[in-house]
């Protein structure tokens, strides 16, 4: 099979084996999105090498047993509450992995837990210390033809969906993370920086609690996608006459400059919450979160089913953030043009 790997400081689409079972799902990929860590891991970050890419849609080709689908102990939820709903740390997989069977259009949980830990028994493998992760830790990714995952980690897509609809479902449910992070209500003051792809799906996310959301960046075009779901935006060189007046700010941008400013439009006591991971560090004025007493909440993965819902609904606007799409075999191209500036989501199928 064709796949886009990244091995020996070199980005390459090869010939590689097709992913045997091994008690896990095999998934033929139908679609994958090229994310900011996927460029990220080609400059360094987390030191992984094989095949990248970890947003997907696709087909089940095969699934374990019935003897590897053992469920979790801990909660079973329903559905998740609908638009304006507060997602708490719950796993969703008991019901929207029973019954999977080849053919079935799924998306994937990129997180794969020991299964045996007290967060896997629980549901929650986001944080086990043996987890590998879809094309970032000890996985290999979905730019590839097919990939392998747990079958607990599959989500069946609701027929409604697109399949280029269905592969934002990650960085969705990364965005709709922060509100198992962070309480927000309809009288918080919420403010994002950044206008890239995850700032314009965090901005919107949090725009369904009916908090009054305002997104920073530095794109028109790019901030006319927010302004057009109602959401405010403000060009980051005017940014200094809106200061220290938000409860929340989410830094979405990947940048110093974008966590300074994020500081100071803080209240006193207010919270920052941080998405973005990239190779390098950044330089943090401890003194003033101490001085502010500003609360700082990482926000990393989050729940795929409220982000299926928020699709179905079509309470997201996805599509005005695909930019181009590749074949998998132009995927070094792909990447090349992800990288340039005012591109927003590059897409690669098969």
């Amino acid at each position: 099979m064709k796949a886009l790997r990244y091995e020996n400081r070199k980005l390459a689409v090869v010939e590689a084996a097709k992913p045997s079972a091994n008690g896990e799902s095999v998934v033929r990929v139908t679609l994958s999105g090229i994310c900011n860590t996927d460029l990220e891991i080609v400059r360094g970050y987390a030191g992984f090498e094989g095949t990248i890419g970890h947003e997907f849609v696709g087909v089940i080709e095969s699934v374990p047993d019935s003897g590897a689908l053992a469920r979790p102990r801990g909660p079973q939820p329903g559905s998740p509450a609908g638009v304006g709903w507060s997602w708490r740390a719950q796993s969703s997989e008991p019901l929207l992995t029973r019954g999977l069977v080849p053919g079935q259009r799924v998306v994937g949980e990129i997180n794969a837990g020991c299964g045996v830990c007290d967060l896997c028994q629980t549901g929650d493998p986001r944080h086990c210390a043996k987890r590998t992760v879809l094309g970032i830790v000890g996985r290999d990714g979905a730019h590839a033809e097919f990939l392998k995952l747990p079958v607990r980690n599959l989500i069946a897509v609701p027929d409604e969906i697109s399949d280029e609809r269905a592969v934002f479902t990650e960085p969705l449910a990364a965005a709709c993370g922060i509100l198992e992070r962070v309480a927000i209500t309809k009288n918080s003051r919420v403010a994002v920086v950044g206008d890239g792809k995850l700032g314009l799906l965090c901005a919107q996310v949090l725009a369904t609690t009916r908090a009054p959301v305002t997104l920073f960046g530095k794109h028109q075009n790019k901030l006319q996608i927010a302004a057009r779901r109602g959401i405010e935006t403000i060009n980051v060189d005017t940014a200094n006459a809106r200061p220290r007046r938000f409860d929340i700010v989410v830094e979405a941008s990947g940048s110093s400059s974008g966590f300074n400013l994020a500081l100071g439009l803080l209240r006193p006591r207010g919270t920052l919450v941080l998405k973005s991971t990239f190779h390098g560090v950044t330089e943090i004025d401890a003194a003033r979160v101490v001085v502010d007493e500003i609360s700082v909440v990482g926000s990393r993965c989050g729940r795929f089913a409220p982000a299926l819902e928020l699709l179905q609904s079509n309470a997201i606007d996805v599509e005005s953030l695909i930019s181009e799409r590749f074949a998998l075999a132009d995927g070094v191209r792909a990447m090349e043009r992800a990288t340039e500036k005012g591109v927003l989501k590059v897409l690669l199928r098969p």
